[in-house]
């Protein structure tokens, strides 16, 4: 299958670093978010990343000129029907994914490829909500979009092996990405072994066991990780751990998996980490 113009549905944090690769590498892409205001946020996101490559030197003017002219911008998911691929980038709430699928099955070609970003939800949960589950797959990019190379493709049982095998083409061949196939499985591979040591982490912290500060430098010089945990959960949103964590152990019932009380209150307080100003640190 030829993909030549996609769909970004939500051009969040992630949903707009995808929007920005996806133009760079000479796509066409329609961008779709619910409010004009939010479709001028994700606009103004993609705009200050490129300009912000044009000045180190990444990419040049006409390169960033090209990208923004290859993105259209909407808020009708009606917009979406010539796309081959269509990545829904939402928050993580299953009737809003719902929702935004059963209008996708409605408007896509028969042999579109219809993929969600989920960190955690199940994907067999979405694609049942379609008449068409051979063509739901999930496609898990990593934030941000435009520097991390990985791509994790999970297919469901009824997804289709061509498919798996045109999202997975895309996302090497078209994208530059390395892609790792993971089962449809709570956490997939990276947050499955990322979100329990974020957890331990916050324990060591809330136990006073040690600071938050020595706890990422003990991990960045002793075990040579680029970022300390508890900034990677700051990174990451600490809602988004939280959500990831109670998946992981709705799914699998031990308590290694339980998030922290720590980190349900931080986040009933409102402090989610960098998108907020305030979580283990100050921003």
């Amino acid at each position: 299958m030829e993909i030549s113009t996609v769909g970004v549905i939500g051009v969040g944090t992630m949903g707009s670093g995808v929007v920005e690769v996806a133009a760079r590498s000479g796509l066409q892409v329609v961008a779709r978010e619910a409010t004009p205001e939010l479709v001028e946020a994700g606009r103004g996101r993609v705009e200050k990343s490129m300009d912000r490559g044009v000045a180190r030197g990444k990419l040049d003017e006409a390169a960033r000129d090209a990208a923004s002219a290859a993105i259209a911008w909407t808020t009708d998911l009606d917009d979406l029907a010539g796309c081959q691929l269509v990545l829904e980038a939402v928050p993580e709430r299953l009737p809003l994914k719902l929702e935004i699928f059963g209008v996708l099955d409605r408007v896509l070609d028969p042999a579109a490829i219809m993929a969600t970003n989920t960190s955690s939800i199940p994907i067999i949960d979405v694609a049942m909500g379609t008449s068409r589950p051979e063509q739901v797959l999930g496609m898990h990019f990593f934030n941000p979009a435009t520097v991390m190379k990985l791509v994790e493709v999970i297919s469901t049982q009824l997804t289709a092996p061509e498919v798996t095998e045109a999202a997975t083409a895309f996302a090497t061949k078209t994208l530059g990405k390395r892609v790792v196939p993971a089962p449809d499985r709570a956490g997939f591979v990276v947050n499955k072994l990322l979100v329990p040591y974020i957890c331990q982490a916050i324990e060591m912290y809330e136990s006073g066991h040690a600071s938050a500060s020595d706890i990422d430098d003990a991990m960045k010089l002793g075990a040579g990780h680029p970022m300390g945990p508890l900034t990677l959960a700051d990174l990451i949103g600490l809602d988004v751990c939280l959500f990831t964590a109670e998946s992981l152990y709705a799914e699998y019932a031990e308590r290694f998996y339980a998030p922290p009380p720590l980190l349900r209150r931080m986040v009933a307080a409102g402090r989610l980490g960098r998108k907020t100003g305030q979580g283990f640190y100050e921003y």
